[in-house]
């Protein structure tokens, strides 16, 4: 059989590729759980992204199922083993200070700009590309290979938990949702929710904290933080201090007055929560001001918590907690939510990304000790498991050779903090879409993928597919 030039077969498909997926990034695909119903799961438009995906692969032919619209599934090919590409259509929330309207998918200087361009819709449509000119090159399989589409991937992976109680688990496969050129190994991934415990909540002070608002989702660090405040005495040097904080530390902020009231906000940078030291966490900076101040009992023990124990320190020092491994590197602490309220609930979400070799429950109990001593309980403890592919591994081997021969580069084996359905499969890595020496803007403002790339990258999947499943 003669060789086949895979971009020069993507190239063909370019202008049907790019608008394709720019009407799926049009999609407001988050979750939405107000709307939810059994038809919707998570919401309206995560459905309408999914369905977008099931229509355009029975219009083109492919077999298509949709698993009770939690997930679904795009399949090609005959034989008994499964290849999987496991892909998510769910984005994470916009966020503020975007060029464009963030759904837009313009076009800009080569790239196309939209919540989701990189995670993980464009690389999504990047694996279906693939498999379509597999498909259309008519190429003899020996495995069936199948892009199973998932639809929480970015909030409790609800979806694929569902889909595995119904459908047959691929023997290897891919997630196109991280860095090229290989994710060998990804760091476990833990949710834990402190709350301030009954006792700090009946005190009152000259000053008393009502509410504080920081974060939607532990993985990602809080770009905007909000207070309320509560004044018996005049506010005016209160209201001096915050605007010298605010010029000290280099930050976007206000407040405006109302009555006796004071409600205050500060802007950070968001990130992703494998790396929390690539954002500024805007809860932390504003917990660093109130902490600074003689609040009310409970509003105190709040702050004190959050600034003795959690701010700026996203390796786990202050908790006690501090791990690193030579797989996958340090464990790293991101303080995602902050929801403190005066006469009801106050909780912390903190997301940990734990190295390979580290044991969990161990630093749970560290966790359930200090909390206590703080005031606060540990009220949720989820840890989805670190992943590890051996580098001898036979899928390991294929990949790399595949990526060296599109790229001319050597293929590194990488670990990262970040989760990819990847390890949902006993041998499942994380593959592109990423280049080396890309920004990387997933969970960012003014997210985008390079057309370029994003061609690039269908290419050396169109390759890996068929090479994985001939």
């Amino acid at each position: 059989m003669q060789s086949i030039n895979w971009l020069e077969e993507v190239e063909k498909r370019k202008e049907a590729m790019i608008k394709d997926t720019q009407a799926f990034l049009q999609i407001k695909s988050v979750l939405n759980e107000e709307e939810a119903t059994p038809d919707a799961p998570f919401g309206k438009g995560i459905e309408e992204a999914l369905q977008y995906l099931l229509h355009k692969g029975n219009t083109d032919g492919f077999l298509t199922k949709n698993v009770d619209h939690y997930a679904g599934h795009i399949e090609h090919g005959q034989g008994e083993d499964l290849v999987g590409i496991l892909c998510h259509v769910d984005v994470v929330p916009e966020g503020d200070g975007w060029t464009d309207e963030p759904y837009s998918a313009t076009i800009r200087d080569g790239k196309i700009f939209a919540r989701g361009a990189m995670d993980d819709k464009g690389p999504t449509m990047a694996a279906y590309y693939a498999l379509k000119i597999v498909k259309e090159l008519e190429l003899p399989l020996s495995k069936r290979v199948r892009i199973i589409i998932g639809t929480d991937e970015e909030s409790n992976w609800k979806c694929v938990d569902h889909y595995f109680k119904k459908e047959e688990m691929p023997t290897i496969g891919f997630a196109p949702d991280a860095d090229f050129p290989i994710i060998y190994a990804e760091k476990g991934i833990g949710d834990i929710l402190f709350q301030l415990k009954e006792s700090n909540q009946d005190t009152r002070g000259s000053m008393t904290l009502l509410t504080f608002e920081a974060g939607r989702r532990l993985n990602m660090v809080p770009d905007h933080a909000k207070a309320t405040v509560v004044f018996e005495n005049a506010i005016d040097d209160f209201t001096k201090s915050f605007n010298d904080y605010l010029e000290e530390h280099g930050v976007e902020g206000g407040y405006t007055k109302e009555g006796n009231a004071l409600f205050l906000s500060i802007k950070g940078v968001s990130a992703h929560a494998m790396e929390p030291d690539n954002g500024k966490n805007a809860g932390y900076l504003l917990a660093g001001f109130l902490h600074a101040h003689s609040l009310d009992a409970k509003g105190a023990a709040f702050v004190r918590f959050v600034q003795e124990k959690l701010a700026f320190d996203s390796r786990g020092k202050k908790l006690g907690i501090s791990f690193q491994d030579d797989i996958t590197g340090d464990l790293t602490v991101n303080t995602g939510v902050f929801s403190y309220n005066q006469s009801g609930v106050s909780k912390l979400g903190v997301n940990i990304r734990f190295p390979v070799t580290c044991n969990t429950d161990e630093t749970r109990v560290t966790l359930e000790k200090l909390a206590d001593s703080y005031g606060f309980e540990v009220v949720e403890y989820k840890v989805s498991k670190s992943h590890h592919v051996p580098q001898d591994h036979p899928l390991i081997q294929t990949l790399q050779k595949v990526y060296e021969e599109q790229t001319g580069d050597k293929a590194e084996l990488l670990s990262i903090g970040g989760g990819t359905y990847a390890r949902s499969l006993e041998a499942g890595v994380a593959f592109g879409p990423l280049f080396p020496g890309r920004e990387d803007v997933a969970h960012q403002k003014d997210e985008y993928i390079i057309i370029e790339d994003l061609l690039k990258a269908t290419a050396i999947y169109a390759q890996a597919i068929y090479e994985l499943a001939k």
